[in-house]
């Protein structure tokens, strides 16, 4: 098994409602938009352009899929490109992350060490969110944060590319709003046509 976290199951991985929160996918990416925002105050100095660069690209990540999500009931092109400028968001974030680590010669883990695997199984909880991990952003050092914060965004890109590709086979599959607008016209005026169509007379019985 990867360092990501493991697909949904199918039921209620992309609900056509618009509900943003139940998917799994958001609920990550709030949880590393409220870590993020967190680790930048304790680990940058006040005034560092790197502080709003990271938060904004976790915000992005997070707002995204909201908005793709909601954008789902009328349009699935759209929800396909803002889910994937939710992934390239948190894309850049991964990097900013790994570069905190490698400028600093801060060890990254290995996605089968002991802790990755520890932050994986967290990860998978069902309750998950910020509160599972604030007692490390108050007790564990800036390096130990920032592995965290590097296994929660391969878990959400995973999640991510998981979403993007079942769009994509939706789209090619049922097609968007306009090719389903499309075909309840053609349905509606085939009933109408039916409905016009004056019944058959019945047949004489054969001598």
């Amino acid at each position: 098994m990867s360092q990501e976290q493991p697909s949904p199951s199918p039921e209620g991985f992309l609900p056509k409602t618009g509900n943003y929160r139940e998917l799994i996918s958001f609920r990550k990416a709030e949880t590393i938009f409220d870590f993020t925002f967190r680790f930048t105050e304790k680990c940058f100095r006040l005034g560092d352009r790197t502080i709003d660069q990271m938060v904004q690209s976790a915000r992005s990540g997070k707002q995204n899929i909201a908005e793709g999500a909601k954008a789902s009931v009328t349009s699935t092109e759209t929800e396909i490109k803002l889910t994937n400028v939710a992934r390239a968001s948190l894309e850049e974030l991964l990097i900013d992350y790994q570069d905190y680590l490698r400028v600093r010669d801060l060890p990254q883990w290995d996605k089968n060490s002991k802790e990755a695997l520890y932050i994986r199984k967290l990860g998978k909880t069902a309750d998950e969110s910020y509160e599972t991990y604030r007692q490390f952003m108050a007790t564990r050092p800036p390096e130990v944060l920032a592995n965290i914060a590097i296994c929660l965004i391969h878990q959400a890109n995973y999640l991510l590319d998981q979403q993007i590709r079942r769009l994509e086979k939706d789209f090619v599959q049922k097609g968007g709003l306009r090719e389903r607008m499309t075909q309840a016209r053609l349905d509606y005026r085939k009933q109408q046509q039916s409905q016009r169509q004056p019944p058959k007379p019945p047949t004489r019985p054969k001598a």
